[in-house]
């Protein structure tokens, strides 16, 4: 392929994302310098790092750094250990097996609000889950500042697992019957099986998986607005607390906002570093 060909191709596609991606960047860089409020947005005024320094110095954003972090810990390993059982066991299914899979993916299938609200009112007060688990302890259920971060992280997971699942699914579709057959032959069991054949074969796939779920855990909006609004601010995460900073009131701290931003980019290209790092290292091993 010459040269002309090479950027008749890549051309378009640089310039769209020039245009909704770096530009955008720049721009949110250039105004999280400034002091901008929705009330006067013609006349930002330059004031450097105090923005950056105010938000590095309120206890609230690091209340939602924390929860943030606990929110990727807790959901990211969890909803790709069962993505990967699930799927597992649609493998070994053979009659029924588009049913289930279509059950199993209505969660992720609706939009993250409508679940939301719909896990939310099970255990609101007259909720079905509440007034069982009245029943049970005898104790009427409300959802409140110690029990709202447990119910977002469980409604989080349900949400995103069908992603994982459907994602390994796939790649226990590709692995080769030869392989299989070969560690049959050897009397390898189900987790030998598991742990020397199938995981190495999905071992791209959940890099890949990990990274997505990474970036979308940590700038979760919709589900934790959802439970929380302006309550519960202990369990809002950092896109929550950005929103709620850059809309406050009739005043509207534009530029504060936008410093949140970047210090959000920056944060996910951090937690991405180990994920970067071993997809770096497998492209390499596959070259020699």
């Amino acid at each position: 392929m010459n040269r002309r060909t090479f950027w008749g191709f890549t051309l378009p596609s640089v310039v769209i994302m020039l245009v909704l991606m770096v530009f955008p960047l720049i721009t949110t860089i250039w105004l999280g310098f400034h002091r901008l409020l929705i009330r006067d947005l013609n006349n930002p005024s330059w004031i450097g790092f105090a923005n950056y320094q105010d938000v590095l110095t309120d206890p609230e954003f690091w209340s939602a750094f924390r929860f943030t972090m606990l929110f990727v810990v807790v959901t990211v390993p969890i909803q790709m250990i069962f993505g990967l059982g699930v799927a597992l066991v649609l493998d070994a299914v053979g009659r029924g097996r588009s049913i289930y899979m279509a059950a199993l993916l209505l969660p992720f299938i609706v939009t993250p609000v409508v679940g939301s609200l719909v896990f939310k009112d099970l255990f609101e007060r007259g909720g079905l889950l509440s007034w069982l688990i009245e029943v049970v302890t005898d104790n009427p259920f409300a959802v409140e500042a110690s029990n709202v971060k447990w119910l977002i992280l469980i409604q989080s997971i349900w949400h995103v697992m069908p992603f994982a699942m459907i994602t390994f699914f796939a790649g226990l579709q590709s692995l080769p019957e030869e392989r299989m057959e070969a560690s049959a032959i050897d009397g390898a069991g189900f987790w030998r099986n598991l742990w020397h054949v199938k995981i190495p074969h999905l071992r791209s796939l959940i890099t890949f998986v990990g990274m997505i779920s990474v970036m979308d855990a940590y700038r979760v909006y919709d589900s934790v607005f959802v439970w929380t609004g302006s309550r519960f601010t202990e369990a809002h995460t950092l896109q929550v607390y950005n929103v709620r900073v850059a809309t406050a009131f009739d005043i509207g701290r534009l530029g504060k906002g936008n410093a949140i931003a970047v210090i959000t980019v920056l944060g996910i290209f951090v937690v991405l570093i180990p994920f970067l790092w071993r997809s770096y290292k497998e492209q390499v091993s596959e070259r020699l």
